[in-house]
């Protein structure tokens, strides 16, 4: 049902929302996240992501288990890339199947929320003049929170 891979390789959209053709799916929902360049004087060069390998995928596993247990879902696949990475590559996937499409645009949702705050990535944006870490925000981390209690359904 779940399929995770952390990887420098890019990726396909349409290829990950095929592997998650099922005849019990009526929606499928996707989320690409793409490297973008946030400062005013667009000078980003690129973004590179560390990781550990195997905690990081262990604990998108551990968010994936949660957004399963609930919302009924058929299907899901979460991509996450890391090393160096343009501005405008893909970065992320999160792509879910279900029978209702309430489910799947919360399951989605949430799984992207906690992906921003809980997977153990590092991000260093190289700018023309400076390399910098990028802090964790206030606003993901009161996304995340908006989650506790909330229960999907249909």
């Amino acid at each position: 049902m779940k399929f995770i891979r952390v990887s420098e390789a890019d990726f396909s959209v349409e290829a990950e929302l095929a592997a998650l053709a099922d005849r019990r799916a009526g929606a499928q929902v996707c989320f690409v996240g793409r490297v973008r360049d946030s400062s005013p004087d667009a000078d980003l060069q690129s973004l590179t992501l560390e990781h550990y390998p195997g905690m990081t995928e262990a604990e998108i596993g551990r968010i994936a288990e949660m957004a399963a247990a609930r919302w009924p879902l058929t299907g899901m696949r979460v991509i996450h890339r890391v090393g160096r990475l343009l501005p405008e590559e893909q970065i992320v996937l999160v792509a879910v199947a279900s029978a209702h499409r309430k489910a799947a645009f919360e399951a989605a949702h949430f799984i992207m929320d906690y992906l921003k705050t809980e997977a153990p990535f590092w991000k260093a944006e190289q700018r023309a003049d400076r390399r910098e870490w990028v802090e964790a925000k206030q606003t993901d981390e009161s996304a995340r929170d908006s989650w506790a209690g909330s229960i999907g359904q249909d």
